[in-house]
């Protein structure tokens, strides 16, 4: 199962690896506003993505991908906060989903912190 996972893991990051590099927009449009060149971050946060879910595959570098999503996942963290409160001041109807979004990164981290073991 540990296994099998990681390669569902891998799959999703790459993909929105690929969403942040197709569609920055999107992206840029949470960003905070004390972000310097937002677009540049959007472009360097999809490429870590992709770049961190390659390095899951290996079993050799599994752990050290890992160790490095969390620090993503932390690090991406404000953009989560900033779309909250986009949509709260845009009186959006998804509010609810950007406020699920807050505790969804701590199940993603806790699936990261998974991989970081020595034990495969």
């Amino acid at each position: 199962m540990k296994n099998a996972t990681v390669y569902l893991m891998a799959v999703g990051y790459i993909a929105a690896g690929i969403m942040h590099l197709l569609f920055p927009r999107g992206y840029l449009r949470i960003m905070p506003a004390w972000v310097p060149a937002p677009l540049m971050a959007v472009y360097a946060s999809g490429v870590i993505e992709i770049l961190f879910a390659l390095l899951l595959l290996p079993v050799a570098t599994r752990a050290v991908a890992a160790w490095l999503i969390i620090v993503m996942l932390v690090a991406i963290f404000p953009a989560n906060i900033q779309m909250v409160i986009n949509f709260r001041d845009q009186h959006s109807r998804y509010l609810w989903l950007a406020i699920a979004r807050l505790p969804l990164q701590l199940v993603l981290i806790w699936w990261a912190w998974y991989y970081t073991s020595a034990i495969k």
